[in-house]
């Protein structure tokens, strides 16, 4: 699936399943619990807290899956193509960190 693709199939089920977006700020609320459901994972999974016994069935790329859909939502109801916010991310990340990384001694 494509990132347009997920952005038409994200919108169908919502107005034939969801009913509705959310607000903007209610999903921003939702995003920022979906986060925590992925922290709370990964500093279990490879991090130094156990798991507790309510945590042991939660999947890691399901989380992710949420935080992935809240964010379509997002960009969705604000008019945003992720398709072409991402392609522009990357050419600014391109030029601003051309040779950065390459120099930065903490990453040898």
């Amino acid at each position: 699936m494509t990132i347009d693709e997920a952005q038409q199939t994200v919108d169908t089920w919502i107005q034939t399943t969801g009913v509705r977006y959310f607000n903007e700020l209610t999903n921003m609320a939702m995003l920022t619990e979906e986060v925590g459901e992925v922290a709370r994972i990964i500093a279990r999974q490879y991090g130094e807290q156990s798991f507790k016994e309510s945590d042991k069935d939660k999947v890691l790329a399901d989380e992710l899956a949420d935080v992935l859909f809240v964010v379509i939502c997002l960009a969705n109801q604000t008019g945003i193509n992720l398709t072409e916010a991402l392609t522009q991310n990357l050419v600014k990340k391109t030029q601003r960190d051309a040779t950065r990384h390459r120099e930065n001694e903490k990453l040898f």
